[in-house]
């Protein structure tokens, strides 16, 4: 759906985004992550056609930016960090107003509104005027709005700024589910911890390069090594140690207040098998489970330095 290949682009004698190469699949939704200056916002600009890009291709749903950049907007949903709105109409005018920018019949205005309030949790607000409302509703009146065409991609930049916690449950879901409908969702927040709950893939900028993207599972593998597995024993504690010093992913065993930790190179298939060997021996064994890295462990690991 999104496909980004050696993106350069230049603001007089800056360099702002240099050589990036980024993907994003149908069904997927990827966190684009990275201190301030890092070149995320001009990314987003250049892959809508906003900003024209030194060199590099663009494309969105099969369709090149650069050439054809009215059809490749066509697929695309973008939502702005802190937008500006109509203040002097009210929730249902403005996606009514919306709507049939976008074409819809006004048969059906009044239906897809109502649908789209509703999706966003602001059925109750429909007759608020926009300038009442709280940051963290216009945020998702905002989002209503972007869905109201049914974008194959959708582009969100800080779409949680502002939305109290059970707005970014909402949000969480409504992600999860544009996923499950096959969308291309490209997320850019600095909210980490919560990114992970509906991200499947990650990509973190620093300076205006790419410094590692991919699937969070590895992402985690490349940045963070082998992943740390957690194991309560009950009682055979000798037998445990002997065992997992002789399996040659395993290293690193370390007990931590009843708990022992050890780093683990294998695969999931393998951490099973590891642990039917444990409890065939005799371990009794009350957890046994990898240790969960955050976003923010892995954003922290990487810091300012690339990769080698």
């Amino acid at each position: 759906m999104i496909n980004v290949r050696d993106l350069r682009v230049d603001y007089d004698n800056f360099c702002a985004v240099s050589d990036l190469s980024l993907s994003v699949k149908a069904g997927e939704v990827c966190g684009l992550i990275g201190p301030n200056g890092a070149g995320k916002t001009t990314t987003m600009r250049a892959m809508l056609g906003l900003v024209e890009p030194t060199y590099g291709e663009i494309e969105m749903a099969g369709v090149d930016m650069r050439d054809r950049p009215r059809d490749a907007c066509r697929f695309v949903g973008f939502m702005p960090d802190n937008p500006p709105m109509y203040d002097d109409l009210k929730c249902w005018e403005f996606l009514d107003l919306f709507a049939a920018s976008y074409g819809i019949p006004k048969p059906d205005r009044r239906r897809v509104v109502a649908e789209h309030l509703e999706l966003v949790g602001l059925t109750d607000k429909a007759d608020e005027m926009v300038k009442v409302l709280s940051r963290g509703m216009r945020q998702r009146l905002m989002l209503a709005k972007t869905l109201i065409p049914d974008p194959k991609i959708l582009i969100l930049d800080e779409p949680a700024s502002g939305i109290d916690p059970q707005g970014r449950i909402d949000l969480k879901n409504i992600l999860k589910d544009l996923a499950g409908r096959g969308k291309a969702v490209l997320v850019s927040s600095h909210i980490l911890t919560e990114m992970q709950e509906f991200c499947g893939s990650v990509a973190i900028m620093e300076k205006g390069r790419m410094v590692v993207s991919g699937s969070i599972e590895a992402v985690n593998r490349q940045v963070l090594g082998a992943a740390e597995i957690v194991v309560e024993v009950l009682s055979s504690p000798e037998t445990f140690l002997r065992i997992v010093a002789e399996e040659p992913d395993a290293a690193n065993v370390e007990r931590r207040d009843g708990i022992y930790a050890f780093r683990y190179a294998g695969t999931s298939e393998q951490a099973a098998d590891l642990l039917a060997k444990l409890i065939g021996a005799g371990v009794r064994i009350s957890a046994f489970a990898p240790r969960k890295e955050g976003l923010e462990d892995l954003f922290l690991k990487v810091g300012a330095k690339e990769l080698s």
